[in-house]
């Protein structure tokens, strides 16, 4: 006797922002869905993150537009706060999350409808499959890292705080938001922190009293479609740490912390950096004027009465390790005893067995539609717009998928009706559209706007 395979019409992996999004917008529509999730929901908010991060975006932005964070509009809510609140979001709806279940293998199903979805808690027929499994996977570490077991080396997603690591120095290569904010961190606990700086934009935290997210949006910058040739992945140093702090990296070194290029070789116990230390910095101060002049245009175009902010203009003296650069570094010498990887995440879809992926390996979809009929994609950098990886993002992001999914539905209801009228037999394969949904009605959706 085989066993059950359960059927149902759209099927959604990972139970993060983008899953929950997708799920509430389904049960809008009133599409049969169910949500399956390895652990539990936003748990890589929960685990994959160090134990004072706080969201980069304040509280009034960084949100689905359905339900507010209970703290202060302007200020900034920490991890846990943020994986409660999707939990949260997610009960207004009674989402239909299925917890603890990982997604082994998708494959399309050979000359019937849909795709074959086997799990750890058995398989599933479904008729479409979102993928929301978001951009940062699988946690990315250069093959330049030096062998061995010492120092100690972990990714940015495997740090939690400084009692973790062991006595002395550490290296923090990456000055994006995650290795900047863990840099900080270290050297405010006392510790000797070498931070490898490598391109990067630096808008300021706030201006003229708006919050730096404010002025993206009103500038146009989150809704643009399509990023400039070769800066789709420029590091954005920003944090919502401490209130919310301009990211000055003159002001950290200033402090004691030692500032060296890009990170380039490990050989013998020695690491050497680039000598683009200055290069890099200046070019982050270009990005900051040049938004800050923005901002100017924007506020004398239209009138504007905001405070003057001559501070966001201020520029430190280089200190000693920009004039004077460190070219490489004995890692013993320097009492390093940690380097920590702040190199991002890279995707992870050996699991998706469709054709929905360019010769690179990547994702090939157009607005979150893949070129594999009945696959989606949500979560991910630039999927639409400048703002798709962020929490507000994502929901608008999933609202376009589910319109699709939608539309594909109305098609094969007419066919189903059709069908009928002419006395022939329903497609067998096909998961049944007309049931209703099995996330909620329109009432529990009420406290959802």
């Amino acid at each position: 006797m085989s066993a059950h395979i359960e059927s149902i019409d759209t099927l959604v992996i990972g139970a993060g922002q983008a899953g929950v999004a997708a799920s509430e917008h389904l049960s809008r529509q009133n599409v049969p869905h169910v949500v399956l999730e390895r652990d539990r929901i936003a748990e890589r908010w929960r685990s994959c993150r160090w134990d004072s991060l706080v969201a980069n975006g304040p509280a009034w932005h960084d949100r689905f537009p359905g339900m507010e964070f209970d703290i202060d509009p302007d200020g900034f809510p920490g991890k846990e706060a943020v994986a409660d609140y999707f939990v949260a979001y997610a009960k207004r709806f009674n989402a239909p999350i299925r917890t603890g279940v990982d997604v082994k293998r998708v494959q399309r199903r050979e000359g019937q409808p849909g795709f074959l979805v086997r799990t750890s808690a058995g398989d599933f027929h479904a008729r479409r499959v979102v993928v929301a499994t978001g951009a940062f996977q699988r946690p990315v570490i250069p093959s330049i890292a030096p062998k061995g077991d010492s120092p100690l080396q972990l990714h940015s997603a495997h740090y939690k705080n400084p009692a973790q690591l062991p006595a002395g120095a550490v290296l923090v290569v990456g000055a994006g938001s995650s290795g900047v904010q863990i840099a900080d961190e270290l050297q405010r606990a006392g510790r000797g922190v070498y931070l490898s700086v490598g391109a990067h934009d630096r808008p300021p935290r706030a201006y003229r009293g708006r919050d730096f997210c404010w002025w993206l949006g009103v500038l146009g910058e989150w809704e643009k479609e399509i990023a400039v040739p070769g800066r789709e992945h420029v590091t954005i140093a920003v944090s919502g740490a401490h209130g919310g702090q301009a990211i000055d990296f003159r002001k950290l070194a200033h402090r004691g912390m030692q500032l060296v290029g890009l990170t380039r070789s490990f050989k013998d116990g020695v690491v050497s950096f680039a000598d683009d230390l200055a290069a890099n910095l200046a070019r982050g101060d270009q990005s900051l004027m040049a938004m800050l002049d923005a901002a100017d245009a924007y506020a004398e175009r239209n009138g504007i009465d905001l405070p003057d902010d001559p501070q966001a203009r201020r520029i430190l003296p280089d200190p000693e390790c920009v004039t004077n650069p460190i070219a490489s570094l004995d890692l013993a010498a320097a009492d390093i005893k940690t380097i920590i990887w702040a190199t991002g995440y890279a995707v992870d879809y050996g699991w998706l067995e469709v054709d929905a992926f360019n010769d690179q390996g990547k994702p090939q979809h157009q607005r979150g539609v893949a070129k594999e009929p009945g696959i989606y994609f949500l979560g991910l950098p630039w999927l639409s717009r400048r703002g798709s990886s962020f929490i507000w993002g994502v929901w608008h992001d999933a609202k376009h998928v589910v319109d699709h999914i939608v539309n594909q539905r109305k098609y094969l209801d007419y066919d189903a009706s059709l069908r009928a009228r002419q006395g022939r037999p329903v497609d067998a394969g096909r998961t049944d559209s007309s049931a209703p949904a099995a996330a909620c009605s329109s009432n529990q959706l009420a406290g959802v706007k």
